[in-house]
Order: C-alpha cells, then sequence, then structure tokens
C-alpha cells in the first residue's frame, strides 16, 4: 500500500508519496521514494514508528537551491521511469498476444488504461506540464500565460495565411489579376499624365514633391512586376507545364516583354540634373503596354458579361485621343502665344476644359470654330481633321462590332422567332398553336439564354463536355433510384446523352399506348398523371428529381408502349434519354445492364394484376386439340391400297373408324406408317386390351405390319421387311 508523508522544510510542506521502507534518525528521514511532490498541506502526519503520534517533524537545516533541485529533478525522473515501465508493459503484451486485438475487432483498439496506483499522480504531473514555472532560486514561480487574442475575420485571417507561390499561373491565378490591375494603373498614370505636365503648366515648384512621389511609387511597381512576378509565371514547353524557379525565369528573359520592361526602365532620370524635372523624360515608362493589354484579356476571362468591359475600352480609347489633341491645342497656342489671334486659347478659364472643348468639336467635325490665320494654324487644323475623320471612324467601327458581339445570341433567337412566325402565318396555323410557340421561345431563352444547349458544346472536347454535364446534371439524376448502384461511369456517359426539352403548361409529355421511346427526368417543374374520360383527374404528381418512362424504355417486346397520360403542370424543364442511346452505353457496362433488366422485372411483376396471373395459369392447363390425321399415314394408305394389300389396312382403318363414331367425338388421327405417338388422350375404346397386338402380313409375305399398344393410350404402329430368298442365298 502507498503512503504519504508530509515533512516541514524551509517554510513549505513537502508531500512525498513512496512505497519503500523509511527509516527515521532525529532530525533526518531516509528513504527511496517514486514521487516527490511539492504542495501546501494541512497539520502533518507522522507515520507510526516508535515517535510520539503528536509529534511533528522539522527540519531545522535550511534549505538551499541545490536542494530542491534535486527534489525536481528526482520528481522529473521517477516520473519518466513510470511512464516508460507502463509503456514496455503495454508492448509487451502486444507482442506476446498479437492477435487477440484483431480477431476481436476490425477496429483500432484504444490504449490499456494506467494502474489505480499511477492514476493517483499523473493528473498531478498532468497539471504541472500544462502550467509553465520559473525556478527562482530553488522557489517555482508560476508564468502568467496572455490572454488568447480574439478570432480574425475570415478575410483578414486569409491574408495573414498567405504565403507567396513559387510559381503562378497567368491564366487562373486571381491574385495575379490584382497585380495586373496595379502595373495597368501606373502604366495608365504615366500615360494620361506625361502629356499634362509637359503642355500643361500644373508641374510647378511647390508641387514638385507629390509629382516624384507618385512617379516613384509607380516606378517600384514596375520594378516588382519585372523581378518578383514576371520570372515565377508557369509557361508551356511541348505540352508540357514548366514550373521549375531557373526554367521560368530564363523563358522570361528570352521574351519580347523581358527587353520592353527593361528599356522602360531605363533611368532617364539622370537628366533632370540639366534639363530639370521634365515629364517628356519618363517617356519610355510607356512602352510597358504588353501588362496593359495582358490585364484586359485576363479581366475579359473572368468577367461574366465582358462586353461591357469592352465599350469601357473602347470609350476611353476615344477619350485618350481627345486628351492628346486638347494638350496639342494648348501647346501649339503657346507656341503662336496665347490669345494672339482668334483660334488659339485665350488664357481664360480652365486651361484643360477649354482646350479639351476644342479637341472634341475639332475631332467630331462638328464644325463652328474660328478660322485659322497662320500656317501653322492651318497645318494644325488640317491634320486634326484628317486624325479626327480616321480615328473617330475606327471608333465608331470598333463600337459596332462590340456590340454586335454582345448582341450575337439575342439577334438569333429574333431571327429564330421571326421564321417561325412568319412559316406558322403562310401555313395559316391557327392563334392559340401560334401563342404556344412563343411563349416556348420566350420561356427558353429566358431560362436558358440560348434554345439549344448542344450547338453551345457541340465545340468541346469529350472530356470538357463531360465535366460540364457532371456538374451541371449529375446531383439531379444521382438521385434517381432507378440508377443507384449503377456504375458511376455509366452514369457520366448517360449525362452526356441527355437532351432538355421545356415543356408548356398543359403539354402532354407522353400518352397512353403511345410507343415508348424515351425515359424523362424532370429537372425543374411538376407533371401529372391523369386519367378520366376527360383527362382532367390527377391521379399523381411528380416532382423534381423523380423519373417516369422508364417501365418503357427498359421492357422488350410488345411491353414498350406508355401505360399512362403524364401532362405538365406548368413549365417544366425535362431530360430526355432516347432508348437506343441507353442501348449503346450498357452494351459497355454488362452489370449495370443486369441490374437495370431486374429493376424493370420487379416493376412490370408488381404493376401485374393477381387476376390475369390466375387465368394465364388456366389457360396453361388446357389440353390441345387432338391433330387432324397426318398427310404421310393418309399417303401410306393410298400407296398400300395400289400395291394389293388393301385387305390389310382397310381392317386397321375400319377399326379406327368405329373408335371415332364410339368416342366423345375427339377424332384420333392414325398412326403414321413410321414411329409415330399420338398425344395422350383419355382412352375410347373399351373392348380392345392394352396388351393385345395387330399383326398382318402382306400378300407376297414381304412385309409385317404390327400394331401395338403402350400404355397411356399410347399405340405403335411398325412395319418390317422380310429378307428375300435372294438375299437369304447370298448369307
Amino acid at each position: 500500500m502507498q503512503n504519504q508523508w508530509r515533512l516541514l522544510r524551509g517554510g513549505q510542506f513537502l508531500t512525498m508519496a513512496g512505497t519503500e521502507q523509511m527509516e527515521w534518525h532525529g532530525n533526518h528521514v531516509f528513504g527511496v521514494f517514486d514521487t516527490i511532490i511539492m504542495r501546501p498541506s494541512s497539520p502533518i502526519k507522522v507515520p507510526p514508528t516508535s515517535c510520539d503520534a503528536n509529534t511533528h517533524v522539522h527540519l531545522d537545516r535550511p534549505a538551499s537551491a541545490a536542494s530542491y533541485g534535486s527534489v525536481i529533478v528526482q520528481e522529473r525522473v521517477t516520473t519518466l521511469v513510470k511512464l516508460f515501465k507502463a509503456r514496455t508493459v503495454r508492448k509487451k503484451e502486444k507482442l506476446m498476444d498479437p492477435d487477440d486485438s484483431e480477431e476481436d475487432s476490425p477496429q483500432a483498439s484504444k490504449a490499456p488504461p494506467p494502474p489505480e496506483e499511477d492514476m493517483k499522480d499523473i493528473p498531478a504531473t498532468v497539471e504541472e506540464e500544462a502550467e509553465e514555472y520559473w525556478d527562482f532560486y530553488g522557489y517555482p514561480i508560476k508564468i502568467l500565460k496572455l490572454p488568447k487574442m480574439p478570432p480574425l475575420p475570415s478575410w483578414l485571417q486569409t491574408i495573414v495565411d498567405y504565403r507567396f507561390p513559387s510559381s503562378i499561373d497567368p491564366y487562373t491565378d486571381l491574385v495575379y489579376v490584382v497585380w495586373l490591375f496595379f502595373v495597368m494603373m501606373a502604366w495608365n498614370w504615366n500615360v494620361w499624365l506625361i502629356p499634362v505636365r509637359w503642355a500643361f503648366p500644373y508641374q510647378t515648384a511647390d508641387n514638385i514633391y507629390w509629382w516624384l512621389l507618385m512617379d516613384y511609387t509607380c516606378d517600384l511597381i514596375y520594378i516588382t512586376d519585372i523581378l518578383v512576378f514576371q520570372p515565377r509565371l508557369e509557361f508551356v514547353r511541348r505540352g508540357d507545364i514548366v514550373c521549375d524557379k531557373k526554367d521560368m525565369r530564363d523563358n522570361y528573359m528570352t521574351t519580347e516583354r523581358f527587353k520592353m520592361d527593361c528599356i522602360s526602365m531605363f533611368p532617364m532620370e539622370i537628366f533632370y540634373y540639366f534639363t530639370g524635372v521634365n515629364s517628356l523624360l519618363r517617356f519610355p515608362r510607356l512602352l510597358k503596354y504588353m501588362a496593359f493589354f495582358e490585364f484586359n484579356d485576363r479581366l475579359e476571362a473572368v468577367m461574366k458579361k465582358a462586353y461591357i468591359y469592352r465599350v469601357i475600352l473602347t470609350t476611353s480609347y476615344l477619350l485618350y485621343s481627345l486628351h492628346i489633341n486638347a494638350c496639342l491645342f494648348y501647346w501649339g497656342s503657346d507656341y503662336e502665344g496665347l490669345g494672339s489671334t482668334k483660334w488659339v486659347y485665350d488664357g481664360r478659364g480652365n486651361s484643360y476644359i477649354r482646350c479639351y472643348y476644342f479637341a472634341v468639336k475639332t475631332l467630331i467635325t462638328i464644325g463652328g470654330l474660328p478660322d485659322p490665320t497662320t500656317v501653322f494654324e492651318i497645318t494644325f487644323q488640317l491634320v486634326n481633321y484628317f486624325v479626327g475623320v480616321f480615328a473617330f471612324s475606327i471608333m465608331i467601327g470598333q463600337m459596332r462590332d462590340v456590340v454586335g458581339a454582345a448582341t450575337a445570341g439575342q439577334n438569333y433567337y429574333r431571327a429564330c422567332m421571326d421564321n417561325t412566325i412568319k412559316y406558322m402565318t403562310s401555313y395559316h396555323i391557327p392563334k392559340e398553336v401560334q401563342n404556344r410557340v412563343k411563349t416556348w421561345y420566350d420561356y427558353t431563352w429566358k431560362i436558358q439564354g440560348m434554345l439549344d444547349e448542344q450547338e453551345l458544346l457541340i465545340q468541346l472536347p469529350d472530356k470538357m463536355r463531360m465535366d460540364m454535364a457532371v456538374d451541371v446534371n449529375y446531383y439531379i439524376v444521382s438521385k434517381v433510384a432507378l440508377f443507384q448502384g449503377c456504375d458511376r461511369q455509366m452514369i457520366f456517359d448517360m449525362l452526356m446523352r441527355l437532351k432538355s426539352v421545356v415543356y408548356l403548361p398543359g403539354d402532354f409529355v407522353c400518352k397512353k399506348g403511345e410507343i415508348g421511346r424515351e425515359m424523362y427526368i424532370i429537372k425543374q417543374g411538376e407533371v401529372q398523371v391523369v386519367g378520366g374520360p376527360d383527362l382532367k383527374t390527377v391521379f399523381v404528381t411528380i416532382r423534381a428529381g423523380s423519373v417516369f418512362g422508364e417501365i418503357s424504355l427498359l421492357a422488350g417486346g410488345g411491353g414498350n408502349r406508355r401505360t399512362a397520360n403524364v401532362m405538365a403542370h406548368g413549365f417544366a424543364n425535362l431530360f430526355i434519354l432516347d432508348k437506343r442511346d441507353l442501348s449503346d452505353i450498357l452494351v459497355h457496362y454488362p452489370e449495370s445492364q443486369k441490374l437495370l433488366r431486374k429493376k424493370a422485372k420487379k416493376m412490370l411483376t408488381k404493376d401485374k394484376k393477381p387476376e390475369e396471373k390466375a387465368e394465364t395459369k388456366e389457360t396453361a392447363e388446357v389440353i390441345p386439340d387432338r391433330p387432324e390425321t397426318p398427310k404421310l399415314f393418309k399417303a401410306a394408305l393410298v400407296v398400300t391400297e395400289q400395291a394389293g394389300i388393301k385387305g390389310t389396312f382397310a381392317k386397321m382403318k375400319e377399326g379406327y373408324k368405329l373408335t371415332e363414331t364410339e368416342s366423345s367425338g375427339l377424332p384420333i388421327p392414325p398412326p403414321s406408317p413410321m414411329v409415330h405417338r399420338r398425344s395422350p388422350i383419355p382412352p375410347t375404346h373399351p373392348h380392345i386390351e392394352d396388351d393385345e397386338d395387330v399383326v398382318s402380313e402382306t400378300t407376297d409375305s414381304m412385309m409385317l405390319i404390327r400394331m401395338t399398344r403402350r400404355h397411356k393410350s399410347e399405340e405403335l404402329l411398325s412395319v418390317e421387311q422380310k429378307p428375300g430368298d435372294e438375299e437369304e442365298e447370298k448369307k
């Protein structure tokens, strides 16, 4: 039994739990302890010894740092020894009997709990390990933990956890698109403001530092793009995507873009020392135009309605041409002298707005401008007119192409609808039918955005079409109970064959008695099974995710007729699977074919009524009518009469006639010359015994005819030919 001792040492109580024998000598205690734990205690209990029961043990000698350190070390070592012992016992038990746990349960077994003696000490040890202490001259001091910070928002946590990738996919990485936006903005700063700062007096000594700050910020973006992003762009080499750092860096350095980027960063600012801060010296920064066009391509690929951005981009081209013309007009006015003539800018009002107004009137050729007077003014105005007509025509043509591409689908829809209406009008189709056709066109275009999805997907490879079909339709088809348990790849192939069809309210999807060649899966909407004399009685309503028509699709022979009337309740979007397509798919999946056949058989058996099964069984037990006299036997009778053996067969014929007259009316055909067995019938000849044989010979004794009675009213007719004299002599 484990004993606990509490001793007072250095102003604290020491609780010692040990299992060994302890010896008391004066004020000292000697013994081996498994665990020594420091904790405040209540009054000291002394073990029963020769000392007085009320005696308290005091250690008069003051404690030292070394003594406390030895206590802590001994505590840790003892704890480790216990843990290693327990681990050794578990490993030993596992090696002695390794198959017990596997036979009892296939799941992973939990580790056995430690002994009860160890459980008394382990919680205290765990608490000490959970809390951190600092040893200050032998005194453990608890270290206070800082309170936990509240969780960051998801978007901020994403930014904090983001790590810059070693390679970047330029086509799918949105981070790269965002970075291109900043590069594009830096490029636009130079493109738009370099001409303004050169022509207009907006750059002064008071604000020069702000201009330089923005210039160098744009330069920093350029340098970051050249050193960090561009060398990490993945590329394709002989069909393989290259992600190696060295290869990506080498590939970037061999492209024309790297050359243009290096030229754009040429430090022309060193000439500021001679000319001052002149914005024209930053002209090389405009050579980084490839980033601008790349951003346009990536953004159009990401946007859902890219034509909107194309319209904005085309408009910006027109505004930039007017911007350049306004800058040139102010420069020309300053060259001629502000207000020197009626044609030049007079220096009143906002200079940029007034010059921009002049540029608009010039390039769009509105007119109403003052006539130029000098050669410079006339030349400038002529160039403006020519450039304006040329640029404006290009902008109008590009705008027409953009708008035409944006409305191409709508124009196709309108053309199809107009042609259909023209066709129905020419053939005098009733107005009700025409209205339903128009409704179908409007609803289909509104829901799908196209009239036929197959026309859009036919240009894609089969693998991409399958991926798109799985993403769009697999969730609906997977819920169909008929296909549960089938091969997953078979369902993927089936998704490729599905056709989407929209039915209007009141349209019959299928009618009872029709030949069924399709199966229907409801994608959206509802259909109703109707009946009654006026087809107004609703038996059941089928909703999205259900399937119907599978009996006609899976049944063979004559069982492929529709068994119910199904009508669309509201607008219904259905998937249609053709019987021929399903047969082509099941050829490659025999296990799924067996499963579907089994389900189809179960459905057909379930739908049959018990009365029909009883009638079928009774019909199978009815004895068929007795067949007529075989033609071969009739021919044998004619031959025997001609051969002179009329008497023999005549007796047999008369006997059969007598039997037929005495029978109940069921004709008994005579046996054929060869072995002929008639179908079993009830006996109708009461005076002929079963064991009696009828034997007769021909007149020349060459043939022997025998009629043998068998059981169950069977008769055996045999004809034997006797050997002649010549054959006996030969033998």
